[in-house]
């Protein structure tokens, strides 16, 4: 007999976000409650080997093994297997993603094993352990990513971005929240500096000043943006924030539409200062 399990939840977020959250195995143990720590022992773009720990058991015994993963972003698909067996003969894992609309998210784990003579439990047992605890699994990993899609994000929260001028951030967008048609941001500006010239092919973007005073050169013709003022950059406009007040400028800009890829949202027209 070999054990077969077939398990799906459906999350309510985009499927580049559930994709991005499931299959970074260094944050596991927030997503799963059974996963103690994971150890990454090999990494390569589009495969990894890792130590998995689980929390002890009623007796105490702190069950460990070495895991592959593999994946194909291009088909939503990932392949896994147990590299340290244990109880198991094999233990291979399929998860599949499907994309039911642009904020919904099938995930499908298929799970194919067979266990060891003399292991602890057979293998029909280990089908219904499987079974209940990947529901169990699947409901808190559900709840977890759509919660992370309400998290508040502050300027400090994300990586700084300096390579064309100013501090930029980008808060609210794909990687951090799973938005699905744009993305938001803040820039802090100093006096004199500038945010170097540059366009959007396939996003507007709406800037709101909140502090400070700014040029903002679009297609070469200066418009002047002052403190809780706003400006709409149609597609395709070449534009450059240069702050000419006293004091730092803050902006927060939004983009929408996002492009189809994120490499192809910003073209540079100059060179950053």
């Amino acid at each position: 007999m070999i054990g077969h399990t077939d398990n799906t939840v459906e999350i309510d977020a985009p499927i580049g976000f559930v994709w991005a959250q499931t299959n970074d195995v260094r944050t596991w143990p927030d997503l799963f409650t059974e996963y103690a720590k994971v150890e990454v022992l090999e990494e390569a773009d589009d495969r990894v080997i890792f130590r998995l720990t689980m929390h002890p058991d009623e007796q105490g015994t702190e069950w460990s093994w070495v895991s592959e993963r593999s994946w194909d972003r291009g088909t939503w698909t990932v392949r896994a297997r147990r590299v340290e067996t244990g109880p198991f003969e094999f233990m291979n894992i399929a998860w599949t993603y499907e994309e039911l609309s642009a904020d919904r998210t099938r995930m499908r784990w298929v799970q194919d094993f067979h266990m060891k003579p003399g292991a602890p439990v057979d293998t029909a047992a280990m089908t219904d352990r499987i079974n209940g605890n990947t529901r169990v699994q699947m409901d808190i990993i559900k709840e977890k990513i759509e919660q992370r899609r309400r998290a508040v994000i502050g300027f400090t929260d994300v990586p700084s971005n300096t390579r064309r001028g100013g501090d930029l951030r980008t808060l609210v967008s794909p990687a951090t929240v799973g938005s699905s048609s744009g993305f938001l941001g803040a820039v802090r500006i100093a006096p004199g500096e500038k945010v170097a010239e540059h366009y959007h092919p396939y996003s507007e973007e709406f800037i709101f000043l909140a502090s400070g005073e700014l040029r903002v050169d679009l297609d070469g013709e200066p418009v002047s943006l002052s403190a809780e003022h706003s400006l709409l950059v149609p597609r395709n406009v070449r534009h450059r924030l240069t702050n000419v007040g006293q004091t730092e400028a803050l902006a927060v800009f939004q983009l929408s539409p996002l492009a189809p890829r994120p490499e192809l949202g910003h073209v540079d027209t100059e060179e950053a200062p």
